[in-house]
């Protein structure tokens, strides 16, 4: 695909090609942006803002003014038009005349049922935020059931209530259009057919509908073609594709071969909740390790680069999945456990740390750092002073606050920063 330099002069013009609604917005802030971030999102929402009072389209606007607006770099906004199209909320074209001419055409986010029902969006929902924030997220959405037991139904049809008419001529009217998240073919759906025993397929196997779906469980479970035509032949009667039975055996297979399921375990921390960068102290160069390592790289690191143990794993991915702390979070609860039990992951003492972090709302690395330390120094007091420097933590030690390390704690921080440098 051609590099197209994006300048500020470039004009552009938004045309609505949906129905957006205050419902489309609160599933932006709510299921999209845990995804995609803050700027995707005020972008969309400037986009829309740019539309005239019928919500069809704007005039001509230059790139300028959305950096004027949303107070920030060109290439940043480039990003994040991208990160929207690749969630299939707007479509980008472009007439390269004298000045580049854009068309950013919007589309609706796709539903809270269509949204939680997505075999892509709902799983990074819940990786990204864990199961807690999930659940809360989840509950704004579910149906409200009202036992009617014992009413009867009384509403009137509308031919009781209105008289018949002529009919009058078809109009084109604009409907609420969505078109989902683009997600390059990962499976070579040839090779899956030639794989396939004589007589279990037909022409109508791998419609678009059931390739979507594979194509989705293989970007989300790293599953190569030959791997999936092996997990199909078992889903596959009658010439149809199981949907279900598919989803199943997928999470199955890699449950077997990984001993655990793809989780929040391999992503760092949300970026809504990472600390503002411009702080050199070392406190603030700890803080950019725990918030741009995922809890695997970290206890990774920990282990001087042998792959953890699948118990430690399984202890992680519990802080994640079921207590619901947030990456950063978590791996300052993993330095933390390390450091007073001889680099042994105790599993009752990081679960009694978590469980006090997610009672207090704990959600980033520095208050983690903060509510932690505030612990330590209540078991100061009763610990006596010989004991307490042995098994003080080296991230919370005094030398933190007078921004002294020593030789091995600088080593160590500077080996985990070298990997963002």
């Amino acid at each position: 695909m051609k590099v197209i330099n994006l300048l500020p002069a470039d004009i552009y013009t938004v045309v609505n090609k949906s129905v957006l609604t205050d419902q489309d917005r609160n599933i932006l802030i709510t299921l999209y942006m845990p995804i995609i971030g803050p700027l995707p999102v005020t972008l969309y929402l400037t986009l829309w803002n740019d539309l005239d009072r019928l919500g069809l389209m704007s005039g001509d606007l230059t790139h300028h003014h959305l950096m004027s607006t949303l107070k920030t770099e060109l290439d940043m906004i480039k990003k994040a038009r991208e990160t929207l199209e690749a969630v299939g909320l707007i479509k980008t074209y472009i007439d390269q005349e004298n000045v580049n001419k854009y068309v950013y055409c919007l589309y609706s986010p796709l539903s809270a049922s269509e949204f939680f029902n997505h075999p892509v969006l709902n799983v990074v929902l819940y990786n990204n935020v864990g199961k807690y924030e999930y659940d809360l997220i989840r509950k704004k959405y579910e149906n409200l059931t009202v036992s009617l037991s014992g009413y009867e139904d009384i509403t009137k049809m509308m031919n009781m209530v209105f008289k018949s008419s002529t009919e009058p001529e078809k109009a084109d009217i604009r409907e609420r259009n969505s078109i989902g998240i683009n997600v390059n073919e990962v499976i070579d759906f040839d090779t899956i057919i030639s794989l396939m025993p004589r007589g279990l397929i037909n022409e109508r196997t791998f419609n678009k509908r059931v390739k979507e779906l594979i194509n989705n469980l293989a970007f989300i479970y790293n599953i190569d073609t030959l791997k999936m035509a092996e997990i199909l032949r078992l889903v596959i009667d009658d010439g149809k594709v199981n949907s279900e039975e598919l989803k199943k055996n997928v999470r199955k297979y890699y449950q077997y071969n990984y001993g655990k399921l793809p989780t929040i375990v391999y992503r760092s921390q949300p970026e809504y909740l990472k600390s503002p960068m411009g702080d050199n102290s070392n406190k603030a160069k700890i803080i950019y390790v725990f918030e741009n390592t995922s809890p695997y790289d970290f206890l990774k690191s920990k282990n001087k680069g042998s792959t953890p143990t699948s118990r430690d794993l399984k202890l992680v991915e519990y802080l994640v999945t079921e207590i619901g702390l947030k990456p950063a979070v978590v791996n300052v609860v993993i330095d933390y456990v390390l450091k007073k039990n001889n680099n042994r992951l105790d599993k009752t003492y990081a679960e009694a740390i978590a469980a006090q972090l997610r009672r207090n709302g704990v959600e980033t690395a520095k208050d983690a750092l903060e509510s932690i330390q505030k612990e330590q120094k209540k078991i100061d007091k009763k610990v006596p002073k010989a004991k307490v420097n042995s098994e003080k933590p080296v991230w919370f030690d005094e030398t933190i606050t007078k921004e002294e390390l020593s030789e091995e704690e600088s080593k160590e921080l500077e080996e985990l920063l070298s990997e963002y440098r």
